[in-house]
């Protein structure tokens, strides 16, 4: 198989739209990687996604000997994990070897190698220090991971049904007009919702734990994520009025 040039990689694979973090941090390293690997056919996308899983239990291991060095380990395994996971979905958008099976498992490993890192670093610094803080941040990190997938199916289903299938972050109507910080975030990728799911992730399984402020940063990040979600709340609430004030009669 042909090797394709990174700027087909970049024109083929990246998301119109997609999280700052992945814009930024991995998207950079994860097309080189696909560079690299798309060539060999014996890496398939379902590979990338068990590899990516296998190092995540690596990460969630480290960070169960709840030591600094576990946490530091775990941090940078989980952020590889997260590397990998993102370059399943471009090898498969760029050798076409995506599938329904393959989107299943990359969602379910997904959810296990959050569930499993969750329940390995607040159990294992709850282990550590008894403070029952941490048996309380690990059920708040489940829950919202829970919630902001559930959250978005339900809201894609409504805005679907207002817009056609487009969400604000497809055509841009939550930004307003286009201007200042609007608009440079527009021109490099990057969604307006600054802080969803992915940061909340990356915040929890990586910053905290690399400066050792695991309660710290799980507290404002998650309050980050609750804000921002009101947002979109709000957003959706004023859209679905106007729609059904243009449905009624004159």
């Amino acid at each position: 198989m042909p090797r394709a040039s990174l700027a087909e990689i970049r024109s083929t694979t990246y998301k119109p739209r997609d999280s700052w973090w992945t814009v930024w941090l991995v998207d950079p390293v994860a097309s080189r990687l696909v560079w690299l690997v798309a060539p060999i056919r014996q890496i398939t996308p379902n590979v990338i996604t068990m590899a990516a899983f296998i190092v995540g239990i690596g990460s969630a291991y480290a960070f169960w000997q709840a030591d600094r060095v576990g946490l530091i380990v775990g941090a940078l395994l989980f952020h590889l994990s997260f590397v990998l996971d993102c370059m399943d979905g471009k090898i498969a958008r760029l050798n076409g070897t995506g599938s329904a099976f393959g989107a299943w498992l990359d969602y379910i490993f997904d959810r296990l190698r959050v569930l499993a890192c969750t329940v390995t670093l607040f159990g294992g610094q709850y282990q550590r220090t008894d403070d029952f803080i941490y048996i309380w941040l690990g059920g708040t990190v489940l829950f919202l991971d829970m919630f902001r997938y559930l959250n978005n199916l339900q809201m894609n289903q409504v805005w679907a049904q207002i817009r056609g299938g487009k969400t604000p972050d497809e055509n841009g109507t939550d930004l307003g007009e286009l201007t200042g910080l609007r608009n440079f975030l527009v021109r490099q990728r990057v969604r307006p919702h600054l802080f969803g799911g992915i940061e909340l992730m990356m915040f929890v399984f990586i910053v905290g734990p690399l400066i050792d402020q695991v309660v710290a940063v799980t507290i404002g990040s998650a309050a980050l994520m609750v804000a921002f979600e009101l947002l979109l709340i709000a957003n959706l609430y004023r859209a679905a009025r106007r729609y059904e004030r243009a449905k009624r009669p004159a």
